[in-house]
């Protein structure tokens, strides 16, 4: 006779009824508590990216036309001023409200749909103050308007198809023919809708003198996301990469 050696080894895969329990196996968690798992922590990474990489804005105003029209949403980089890179002339900045240039803007009350749209960056949070503008001068800088243009930079006049047809590059009211120096720390910005956009000009007698403190910078605009016929990106124009504009 002959005795199968194995036979009185104990199979540690099998268990009554058939099914398999290996050493490795692991008891899967209940659905009713996978999902709420799951969003908790989809919610805790689209917080982390709104922190520190994209957050989206509406556009609430036709200051910035045609570069973005009225409720377009831009993806704004936040990565890159933590590495210590400062605007640049030409690039399409958000930043908070410096000085109560928003006053007159109400914000509306947001209801509960908006307050999660705020925390996971896709739309700005609740109370929240924002401006977008071109950067046009940097610490150093000197700009300029006299009569309807065109505006200059250390004395360069530019040559600015950004800016919206039919608008002049100056306007020719007191705030709108100006000639400003630009502070360390500080940006002067100005709207492509030139005749349609309370910028840096018009509030030169605000406790910044109407410079854009480089703390209240938010980040780079650098995408139209919304809606899919705008998408388009935001580059610095050639405006800005002339070798010869002057520092």
């Amino acid at each position: 006779m002959v005795v199968d050696a194995r036979s009185g080894a104990e199979d540690e895969t099998a268990a009554p009824g058939g099914r398999n329990k290996g050493k490795g196996a692991q008891r899967k968690r209940p659905m009713w508590v996978e999902i709420p798992f799951l969003v908790a922590v989809a919610l805790v990474l689209a917080f982390l990216i709104k922190t520190f990489l994209l957050q989206a804005f509406l556009i609430p105003s036709g200051s910035m036309q045609n570069t973005l029209q009225l409720d377009d949403r831009v993806l704004v980089d936040k990565l890159t001023p933590w590495f210590g890179s400062e605007p640049e002339r030409g690039e399409v900045i958000v930043f908070r409200d410096p000085a109560d240039w928003l006053a007159n803007s109400p914000v509306p009350e947001p209801n509960a749909f908006q307050n999660v749209l705020g925390f996971i960056g896709l739309m700005p949070a609740a109370g929240e103050k924002h401006l977008i503008k071109r950067v046009i001068g940097v610490a150093g800088d000197t700009v300029e308007c006299n009569g309807t243009g065109p505006l200059k930079v250390n004395g360069h006049p530019l040559d600015e198809p950004y800016v919206y047809p039919g608008n002049t590059p100056c306007s020719q009211d007191p705030a709108g023919q100006f000639k400003v120096t630009v502070p360390p720390g500080s940006l002067w910005v100005m709207g492509d809708h030139r005749q349609a956009s309370l910028d840096s000009r018009y509030h030169q007698t605000d406790p910044h003198a109407g410079m854009v403190p480089l703390t209240d910078v938010v980040g780079r605009a650098v995408v139209v996301a919304w809606p899919v016929s705008h998408w388009s990106t935001l580059p610095i124009p050639d405006t800005f990469t002339q070798p010869d504009l002057p520092h």
